[in-house]
């Protein structure tokens, strides 16, 4: 008999992650496991499938190129990669854009790029918020403001500082003559989805400007369309001088990308920074008919209006449940708090079939494709219902 999924990863793999189900399919905004179980997925690949999974549209483009042109290096031009950058850079900022391959790398381009614009100076330090998360590699780690996931890691990269989230004084007070840039989230999300106040948004743009330095946002999770706009920032009407995104940008297809105002697009010259696959043409594909489907099916009208729906079914939720503490999000990127250990409540929404992440110990995180329709929202408030 053939090992098992299960089985070859337990010997090959290393243990980075504890998955449970193995998943076969996916079609929109379920998924189907070995067994043939299908379940509502309100995780969409932890933020990624935000066009749903397997759209036909992402499909057919990467099909497509696939027989064209996969990769070419950036030594060279590509068709599609400078189409990306254009559409990109019309949504937000109006500047350059810089192509890699996660969000991880996509911040790591964020920090380069303040350190070289900071550099004549001597500035090269920057403020993050504490409970944010912002990747895995070293610099990322450090600049996430949580001690779990830097344990056993240190030393640890100097030039990062830490503010409490909207706590504007606590930012005033983490600065130094050395500081060259803030970055925060607009929506905390492994940190228990915490939207930003809009005083704090404000008073962010403010100070950055009032102290000359950079103000960064990391859209990795709440980018592409997930809150409603294309970017969560853009819900409080200010400019950053640069962002992150990655996750949903190629709709399950790796691809990762930092923007910045026209003012920065240029402070990186050849040879300053790089990424292999950064843009390759069947990344570029992929993202692109993203972009368009979003637009064309009209899923961020959809994200706001579903995303209100959920919220106020999981309101009603609490009336009941006396073990919802309260809800919170923007759009469909969905906290539900709960007074009790959210672990087990999100196996228990696995086996009764609605896939979900649970964040911290007592927020489950709800980050469906931003395709879902009244049913599928209905029939996750009957799950979580019956579950609780």
């Amino acid at each position: 008999m053939n090992p098992s999924p299960k089985e070859l990863f337990n010997q090959y793999v290393m243990p980075t992650y504890a998955p449970g189900l193995t998943l076969v399919r996916g079609a929109g905004v379920s998924v189907w496991d070995d067994a043939g179980k299908e379940y509502l997925d309100f995780m969409a690949g932890i933020a990624v499938c935000n066009t749903g999974h397997c759209h036909p549209a992402v499909v057919a483009a990467i099909q497509k190129q696939v027989g064209i042109l996969m990769h070419c290096s950036n030594l060279f031009h590509n068709e599609l990669q400078p189409r990306l950058a254009k559409k990109l850079s019309e949504i937000a900022l109006g500047g350059k854009v810089f192509f890699c391959n996660s969000g991880a790398e996509a911040n790591e381009c964020l920090f380069k790029l303040a350190r070289k614009w900071g550099s004549l100076d001597g500035r090269f330090e920057i403020i993050t918020m504490k409970n944010s998360f912002h990747g895995r590699t070293l610099a990322t780690m450090t600049a996430t403001g949580q001690t779990k996931y830097q344990k056993g890691f240190e030393p640890l990269m100097p030039g990062f500082s830490y503010a409490e989230f909207n706590n504007l004084d606590s930012v005033r007070a983490a600065l130094t003559p050395a500081t060259v840039a803030v970055l925060s989230e607009a929506v905390q999300g492994e940190g228990g989805i915490v939207p930003a106040t809009p005083e704090f948004m404000a008073g962010l743009r403010a100070l950055c400007d009032e102290k000359k330095i950079l103000l960064f946002f990391d859209e990795v999770q709440a980018g592409i369309g997930r809150t409603g706009k294309w970017f969560g920032f853009q819900n409080y009407g200010i400019r950053p001088d640069g962002f992150s995104m990655a996750k949903a940008l190629g709709g399950g297809f790796p691809i990762g990308a930092a923007a910045v105002t026209p003012e920065l697009s240029n402070v990186f010259q050849p040879g300053n920074h790089a990424s292999t696959f950064g843009g390759t043409p069947l990344a570029s594909a992929a993202a692109l008919a993203v972009l368009e489907t979003i637009e064309k099916e009209h899923l961020l009208e959809n994200t706001a209006k579903m995303g209100a729906l959920f919220m106020d079914g999981l309101k009603k939720l609490a009336a009941k449940h006396a073990c919802i503490q309260t809800v919170r999000g923007i759009g469909l990127m969905v906290g539900l708090v709960l007074n009790i250990p959210a672990k087990p409540v999100e196996a228990k929404l696995r086996e009764n079939g609605l896939l979900c992440i649970a964040t911290g110990d007592h927020v489950l995180r709800f980050v469906p494709p931003l395709v879902v329709n009244p049913a599928h929202i209905q029939q996750a408030l009957d799950i979580l219902d019956r579950s609780l």
